[in-house]
């Protein structure tokens, strides 16, 4: 068991179960442009609210996909250039259609504003999530 409290089980002793669930990783995607960086012109400014919300999510182990409809490499290039390229799993394009047996609308998904990343912890962000047991 991974908390430590149970000692490894003798020989035909039963193995008493943890009394805690792991739960799976958390996945977030990150939009780009107006999410984590402002563009001016041909010049893009990071948004250090959500920047930081990136970094505290990263380092509290949420899987963070950066996405874009500028495609992939825009995606990376926005987040080195933001310093952030380290925080994400992989770099995508947004989709234009997903092939699901579930409708979008009935996804255990939450949208997140950027504007309510600033000022919040890791935990504070992760306690907007609905919580949920992986099946």
């Amino acid at each position: 068991c991974a908390s430590g409290r149970h000692a490894a089980p003798m020989l035909n002793e039963r193995r008493v179960a943890c009394d805690t669930v792991a739960m799976a990783p958390r996945n977030i995607f990150i939009d780009v442009d107006d999410t984590f960086v402002r563009s001016f012109g041909s010049k893009r400014v990071p948004i250090e609210g959500t920047v930081r919300a990136i970094r505290d999510l990263a380092q509290a182990g949420v899987q963070l996909f950066c996405w874009s409809s500028g495609g992939a490499d825009y995606a990376r290039s926005a987040a080195t250039e933001a310093g952030v390229q380290d925080c994400f799993q992989a770099f995508l394009p947004k989709p234009d259609a997903v092939i699901d047996d579930v409708k979008v609308s009935d996804w255990r998904l939450t949208q997140i504003h950027p504007n309510e990343c600033r000022g919040r912890t890791a935990d504070e962000l992760l306690a907007l999530l609905p919580s949920w047991t992986q099946t």
